[in-house]
């Protein structure tokens, strides 16, 4: 699963740099969405892996604290990065003629710059908070990494506080980019039904339904492992819903991208047919020399 994640990112990422083509807002969003993935897995997969393949099963405090951090920080980038690929497909749908002065190259940076800045500072302070608990009893974690509920459950103090902390947070990262989401879909949607040309409205479809699964997949479970009552946490469920947004998601996604896109498909096949040339070129100049 690491391996798939690792190959089909980093090929939706090459393919939408070396194909003029795919040189578009959607796909630059698209490009910045598989860099985040990688570093996604990288920061739970690999240990996890080390983990199962070795008898002493252990992590620092430090590393631990490291752990969470990026695991939250980079979930937060994908909240806000999956909200503003939304007003992309918003943007294209519902204003095209305005959509390349909207979506161009100055605005698109400071949308993904603004992301990767939400996700950096935002989860910093309940991080600190949650490692300055004091930690006198038990220290095994019942968990496959360092998530917020298995570690908080350690303290040896009332954790009320940041719990309640850390539901606020979840609150303003999910549900406020899932807000302009669905604002967005609601536009989009009213917009396509007005369409005289049933090609037209079935293209406009298309092109939002990879981002729609992405959407559900995402918002769905990170909402079912942070917005729900501590009273109704069963741990079983946890693994299997972290293990869910943490590995299987940024997985799928290249997989969801790819396959119902016209356009991936062509690049890819570009791509082969350029390698191939090269091949043929190299084969050729080496017989010459040959010669």
């Amino acid at each position: 699963m690491y391996s798939l994640t690792l190959l089909g990112n980093g090929l939706i990422i090459i393919l939408t740099l070396v194909d003029s083509a795919l040189h578009t807002p959607m796909y630059f969003f698209l490009r910045n969405l598989s860099f985040l993935e990688i570093w996604y897995t990288t920061v739970t997969l690999p240990k996890m892996l080390v983990n199962f393949a070795s008898e002493v099963k252990s992590i620092s405090f430090a590393g631990c604290a490291a752990q969470m951090y990026f695991l939250l920080s980079l979930g937060t980038v994908e909240c806000y990065l999956l909200a503003v690929m939304a007003y992309d497909r918003y943007t294209a749908i519902c204003c095209p003629l305005h959509y390349p002065v909207i979506m161009n190259r100055k605005a698109c940076a400071q949308m993904a710059v603004t992301s990767w800045l939400c996700g950096i500072l935002m989860p910093l302070g309940n991080v600190v908070w949650i490692f300055t608990l004091p930690y006198c009893g038990p220290n095994k974690i019942n968990h496959f990494f360092c998530d917020v509920p298995p570690v908080l459950k350690l303290a040896c103090t009332d954790t009320t506080k940041n719990e309640m902390s850390i539901l606020a947070l979840s609150v303003l990262i999910t549900l406020s980019p899932f807000l302009l989401v669905l604002v967005s879909y609601i536009r989009i949607l009213f917009t396509v039904l007005k369409m005289p040309s049933a090609e037209g409205r079935r293209k406009a479809f298309s092109t939002c339904s990879s981002h729609l699964i992405v959407v559900t997949l995402f918002y769905g479970s990170a909402s079912a492992m942070y917005l729900h009552p501590k009273s109704s946490h069963s741990e079983n469920i946890d693994r299997l819903v972290a293990l869910f947004y943490s590995i299987i998601t940024p997985m799928l996604n290249p997989m969801i991208y790819s396959l119902r896109n016209k356009e991936f498909k062509d690049a890819l096949r570009r791509l082969k047919e350029k390698k191939r040339f090269l091949c043929e070129l190299g084969i050729s100049i080496c017989e010459r020399r040959k010669f």
